[in-house]
């Protein structure tokens, strides 16, 4: 079985699902990682997030990502930025969508229907970003792609960051991606 790779063409047309245990979490170097590849092949993103804290702008700026191109829709929940990302996908102007739901998520299943259709529609890749649930079910049966994070210290600055899939409807989970990082200022 050839491994995926973790970059818009393998993400287009479907929901997928990254998320991680609290406190073991390479979520953002994962998500990062994405956006930047995003921006380097000129597809617009966006980022929607229902969460308190949902990135640290230097971090982001520090590998590479033009925060100037990247619209940030901050919501009151899930629901609302599931809602926001909807009406993004319906304009068609997007490419990738990074939904930040925040802990213990829930959708409504016509909702995430509609938001693959309109994935589907507009070849647009929307990734739903979560902490893991206690009872370790995915967001969704229209998920098609559910990724669990990790990463581990290699050496004083750098990190193995790891995505293990879950649940793949393409190629059938186990797989596995690492890279290593360095670690941004406040993991050094």
């Amino acid at each position: 079985m050839q491994v995926p790779t973790w970059d818009l063409p393998e993400l287009t047309g479907r929901l997928t699902e990254l998320s991680a245990r609290r406190g073991a979490t390479a979520l953002l170097s994962w998500t990062a990682d994405l956006l930047w590849k995003a921006q380097q092949r000129g597809e617009p993103a966006a980022w929607v997030s229902a969460h308190a804290a949902p990135f640290f702008p230097p971090d982001f700026a520090a590998v590479g990502i033009d925060l100037g191109a990247l619209p940030f829709i901050r919501t009151k929940d899930a629901a609302a930025a599931a809602r926001a990302a909807d009406k993004l996908l319906r304009s068609g102007a997007f490419g990738l969508l990074i939904v930040d739901l925040g802990p213990c998520a829930l959708l409504p299943a016509p909702l995430l229907a509609r938001l693959l259709g309109l994935a589907r529609a507009h070849d647009a890749a929307v990734v739903f970003v979560a902490e893991e649930r206690s009872d370790a079910t995915s967001l969704s049966p229209v998920v098609s792609l559910r990724l669990t994070t990790s990463r581990r210290r290699v050496a004083p600055d750098r990190f193995a960051c790891t995505i293990e899939a879950i649940k793949d409807k393409r190629r059938g989970p186990g797989w596995t991606l690492t890279q290593n990082l360095r670690g941004p200022a406040g993991l050094r």
